[in-house]
């Protein structure tokens, strides 16, 4: 059984924060990043009809997005990367506000640092909760290597993490 048109466009709707978070990991800006979703939105809303029953949107979608920035940086049009805009910290008082705004900017530099392969593998698995099988039928790649560039991304951002804390110990002093 195929979804309706109807059906079709409200689960997409409800996957839309899911999509622009992968969007904005892989191409580091807020407006590149909505440039995308809304170029990866309009390709599914035109091919909505070849989604095959019994496969997961979201990784449907999460494969359109991919091959829409490859696209992309075929073509040349993109800026550098910046960082991602939009997630703010918030606290109790003054020093957590600041102390939380601080580690998110030591995470998002850690972030952005590696490379966006990836960067989209620890979006979809640790983000959004995705299953190594779901990453990797998402992203076209074996399972082996979500889970190899996974591990390589949770070591690269600890160790970017740890030179920044110790960076800002020795500023401090």
């Amino acid at each position: 059984m195929r979804l309706d048109d109807l059906a079709f466009r409200q689960e997409l709707i409800s996957l839309l924060p899911r999509l622009r978070r992968f969007a904005a990991a892989l191409a580091g800006q807020r407006e590149l990043a909505e440039d995308l979703l809304q170029s990866a939105v309009e390709r599914a809303l035109r091919n909505w009809k070849s989604f095959q029953t019994g496969r997961r949107l979201d990784s449907w979608m999460f494969k359109i997005i991919q091959n829409q920035w490859i696209d992309v940086k075929r073509a040349q049009v993109h800026a550098p990367v910046e960082g991602i805009d939009g997630l703010d910290a918030v606290g109790e008082d003054g020093r957590r506000i600041v102390e939380a705004r601080d580690e998110l900017r030591v995470a998002r530099r850690a972030f952005n640092a590696l490379p966006e392969e990836q960067r989209a593998v620890l979006t979809l698995v640790v983000l959004d909760e995705l299953s190594y099988a779901d990453a990797a039928e998402a992203l076209g790649v074996p399972v082996g290597t979500v889970m190899s560039r996974l591990s390589r991304a949770r070591t690269a951002m600890s160790a970017n993490m740890k030179k920044a804390e110790v960076q800002g110990r020795l500023e401090i002093q």
